[in-house]
């Protein structure tokens, strides 16, 4: 209960962070703290989904969800670095931070992209959601790799995290085999 409840929770206030981003033009500290309190469950989510999700994943589905959650441990980080610093945007926060933030952008796809098949082989149902988060995952990877805003940025983070939130649905009210 605890695993969907987080997994339905903590990507709807990072969700919601980044409409208020958007609709601030930036960076507030309000929307920061509230940043950090969506991304404290993030490195543990994956891990989490892997542990209760039947049927089980295989290895990479493990080493999946452990890549993402030490890309989200880093991303928690930078909140709290743009807090202390007052970094203003996430252009800003993105320029002094650069390759190492990158590197973890990247750390975070793969990972997303292993737990995501991982769980597609296992044959999880339903399977839309990894699909959403997939979809989400791919869009952040081809915004990395050309110039783009930054708010389409958030469009893959929104895709991302509806499918971690349906996938937190799936935990809470999906019938399991064998039960009435």
């Amino acid at each position: 209960m605890a695993v969907g409840i987080a997994a339905v929770v903590a990507p709807a206030l990072h969700l919601t962070t980044d409409v208020l981003e958007w609709f601030h033009g930036g960076f507030s500290t309000a929307q920061l703290w509230l940043n950090y309190v969506a991304f404290l469950p993030m490195p543990w989510l994956l891990l989490g989904l892997y542990a209760v999700y039947e049927p089980r994943q295989n290895l990479l589905g493990l080493i999946g969800a452990g890549l993402y959650g030490v890309a989200f441990t880093y991303f928690a980080h930078t909140t709290l670095y743009a807090i202390a610093e007052g970094i203003p945007t996430y252009e800003a926060l993105w320029s002094r931070l650069g390759t190492l933030y990158t590197v973890h952008g990247a750390v975070m796809v793969i990972g997303g992209f292993l737990f995501g098949w991982s769980a597609l082989l296992a044959g999880w149902r339903p399977r839309w959601p990894l699909l959403l988060f997939a979809s989400g995952l791919s869009l952040n990877l081809l915004l990395a790799l050309i110039p783009s805003p930054d708010i389409l940025q958030t469009i893959g983070s929104a895709l991302r995290n509806s499918g971690l939130m349906a996938m937190g649905y799936a935990v809470l009210f999906q019938r399991r085999p064998g039960t009435a």
